[in-house]
């Protein structure tokens, strides 16, 4: 590793100082079937001329379709502005804040961001981020786990994002955590009540309930939260931040407590009337959608968020403010249990470094856009997709799989094959959703399609021409 400064002088000193014969001998406990030997797949090196060259023709590879794909990266609008503010030195530099008396400005931007998504999700506590979406649910399941104490399984519906599902099984397997998977209902694209039945009175950690879900479709959240408590689960909402701005909160989700706190009549502080209705649990979900653009799968971030009783099983750090001897404001690292740095398995997690530059990011994104511009955002996702159903199922052969109401995704069946009209349309420089086939072979040839704010309706109408000519030849 050419860029470490010792010498070999410095290597022979050190290796005699432990007692050691060479490096190789420091990792002797390894296997020998666990090493891979020599990198003989791995090129000779480039000189910067080389390296320049080729990195131009891969990015002369990158298209610029006209984009329908969502299914958890969205194509939203970002203002010039917050790239301009996060790519400035003292933003895109500021790492770890280990001392608090020399990260002022680092705390502050995530104590800002902390706020910020707390009161998207209606939560109590948010901490300063996760390393994506998919991982997030996994954290919220083993903290769920963690919190539950009697109980490693977990209610996982098949609504929820394949991939999601995926990460969270291939993290939480080894830790003899069960997901008991959900089916939905053919007909609506939501979670099956009646299979929720034979769970009643079980011995369950927590339930995921997504919302939106992976098929865009409106989950009767409400009613899920209510069955979670009563059956003495944790819920755990896994949503979409952006259609906060329109949705109810995770944290207002459910009916109201049976002893609730008393109101002053009408007037009635609204904090102290949402107060009164439990909500789900643990709120995560990726911040895609406020401010990280498409750019090659990432990276994104993901955020967590939790009622103040579960706040030491969170993961991460958590940024408090304060005022110092002098009256003055500051900020501090408020809960960060040491022991995930050294504990490894038996800690709370190993998040140590997160994805502090795509938080910067969108914390200046909600901060331009404000709640005002989030919801017309979120609006005009809503009425594009709206609009793209309705002129798609103007081509012959294609309907709308679900009947449930939706974000700003909808799934629309295809009278031929899925694969080949999406590659098809593809040819036409359109992108035209996700096939699910592969994902869910049950619902045929069926595909994801979403539209955001960024769609004018003359990209509604040539995606319509695109598929009609795929389909009509």
């Amino acid at each position: 590793m050419p860029f470490i400064p010792h010498t070999e002088q410095d290597i022979k000193a050190m290796l005699a100082s432990i007692g050691a014969k060479n490096i190789d001998a420091l990792f002797d406990e390894i296997p020998a079937a666990l090493k891979s030997g020599k990198l003989t797949a791995v090129g000779d090196g480039l000189n910067e001329m080389q390296v320049s060259r080729l990195m131009r023709e891969r990015a002369a590879q990158d298209s610029q379709p006209l984009n329908f794909i969502g299914a958890g990266a969205y194509e939203h609008h970002i203002p010039a502005a917050v790239w301009e503010i996060a790519t400035r030195g003292e933003y895109y530099t500021a790492y770890t804040p280990y001392q608090a008396e020399a990260s002022q400005g680092t705390l502050q931007t995530l104590y800002e961001y902390q706020t910020m998504i707390a009161s998207l999700t209606g939560m109590d506590a948010s901490n300063a981020s996760l390393y994506d979406g998919a991982s997030g649910l996994a954290e919220a399941i083993l903290m769920a786990v963690r919190a539950h104490k009697t109980s490693r399984h977990v209610l996982l519906p098949a609504t929820v994002s394949p991939l999601y599902r995926s990460v969270a099984r291939s993290i939480v397997r080894l830790q003899n955590i069960e997901l008991v998977e959900i089916p939905f209902d053919i007909a609506t694209g939501t979670i099956d009540f009646k299979a929720l039945e034979q769970y009643a009175g079980a011995d369950i950690a927590a339930m995921v309930i997504p919302q939106p879900n992976f098929f865009g479709a409106l989950e009767d959240v409400d009613a899920l939260t209510d069955w979670a408590h009563a059956q003495n689960m944790l819920a755990i909402a896994l949503v979409n931040p952006l259609t906060l701005a329109l949705l109810k909160a995770p944290g207002n989700w459910g009916s109201p407590l049976p002893n609730p706190l008393p109101l002053a009549g009408e007037g009635a502080n609204e904090s102290l009337r949402e107060s009164n209705i439990r909500g789900a649990d643990i709120a995560v979900g990726d911040g895609q959608p406020l401010g990280a653009p498409l750019s090659s799968g990432g990276p994104y971030f993901g955020f967590m968020c939790c009622k103040q009783a579960l706040v030491r099983q969170m993961p991460g750090r958590i940024i408090g403010r304060t005022v110092d001897l002098d009256g003055k404001q500051g900020f501090t690292l408020t809960l960060q249990a040491r022991e995930q740095h050294i504990r490894r398995a038996k800690a709370t997690s190993n998040i140590c470094s997160n994805q502090g530059l795509m938080v910067t990011a969108a914390t200046i994104h909600m901060a331009l856009l404000g709640a005002d511009g989030l919801r017309r955002a979120a609006a005009a996702s809503h009425g594009n997709t709206q609009s793209l159903a309705a002129l798609a199922c103007g081509v012959p052969g294609v309907k709308r799989l679900f009947s449930a109401p939706h974000f700003h995704e909808v799934v629309l069946r295809l009278p031929k094959s899925s694969a080949a009209v999406l590659a098809g349309m593809a040819e036409q420089g359109v992108s035209g959703g996700i096939d699910l086939q592969p994902y869910y072979p049950q619902l045929g040839n069926a595909i994801l399609v979403c539209a955001t704010e960024t769609k004018t309706e003359e990209d509604l109408q040539r995606y319509v021409a695109a598929l009609r000519h795929v389909l009509q030849g």
